[in-house]
């Protein structure tokens, strides 16, 4: 173009080229640094969704139920569940001489984050009885577990201590059974075909005879003198470890009527 300035042609290709991209918001989870628990309207970014949409996106929880999540909200916000330390050695119990309880206890080493599995209970507690004090001796014998079998062993040893006609005749304490073991049932064995009669709920009739009445205190161990009314008190039958259980101290009867068939007896 005669006489047109020389600056002229290179305006016109600069007016030509498309204006340069402003800086854009960083879009996605990874990029804001978002991860919410629960639903938050203010976890908030803006991009692709995982359907290909555009527009406004969420970095929350409820999302995924939602379907508003941002394209890189599974990568970017792992599942992450709870971490627990292994259990601690099991305390002692919480109280002697009493059917109480010990503890056992672990920690959190990872909360968890991001919709993960809830953590787990840190304390975990289990039936106990400590027959010693903290001074060391020995507690009342009505926390002792009765050891107990069919009356009918009795026979013969009311036999063999005849002789001594000094000895204290012996006595019956009645027991209401509280709680029996599977143990007690799923034995067939011929020799513990008696612990069959052991029923919750039942009154039975339990007889403290020589040997097992021991001096000087004159009572078969674990018979429940000494205990509290209603206190849960322990038994185990001889000759089937599986069998055992709880019962409550009815009454003594220092003359003993026990009935002679479906009785038991004090080891």
């Amino acid at each position: 173009m005669a006489g047109s300035p020389c600056w002229l042609p290179a305006l016109l290709l600069l007016l030509s080229l498309p204006p340069p991209a402003l800086p854009r918001r960083a879009s996605g989870c990874a990029a804001r640094g978002l991860c919410c628990p629960g639903r938050d309207a203010a976890c908030l970014s803006a991009g692709r969704r995982p359907d290909g949409s555009t527009g406004p996106c969420y970095c929350d929880q409820a999302c995924a139920r939602t379907l508003d999540c941002c394209h890189d909200y599974a990568q970017a916000c792992t599942v992450i569940p709870c971490v627990v330390s292994q259990w601690s050695a099991w305390s002692g119990c919480a109280e002697p001489c009493k059917t109480t309880y010990r503890v056992r206890m672990r920690h959190i080493i990872q909360e968890p984050r991001n919709g993960g599995e809830a953590c787990p209970a840190l304390e975990e507690r289990a039936g106990c009885v400590e027959y010693w004090t903290q001074q060391g001796t020995e507690c009342q014998q009505s926390l002792i577990p009765a050891l107990i079998t069919t009356g009918g062993f009795g026979k013969a040893r009311k036999k063999r201590a005849a002789a001594d006609a000094s000895e204290r005749a012996g006595y019956c304490v009645e027991f209401q059974l509280v709680a029996i073991t599977p143990g007690c049932l799923h034995n067939h064995h011929s020799y513990t075909r008696w612990m069959h009669y052991l029923r919750e709920g039942h009154t039975i009739c339990v007889e403290c005879q020589h040997p097992a009445l021991h001096s000087p205190s004159q009572h078969c161990y674990g018979d429940g003198t000494g205990s509290q009314k209603n206190q849960l008190l322990h038994w185990q039958a001889v000759g089937n470890h599986r069998c055992k259980g709880t019962w409550r101290r009815i009454r003594q009867l220092d003359t003993c009527s026990c009935p002679s068939v479906h009785s038991f007896l004090f080891i």
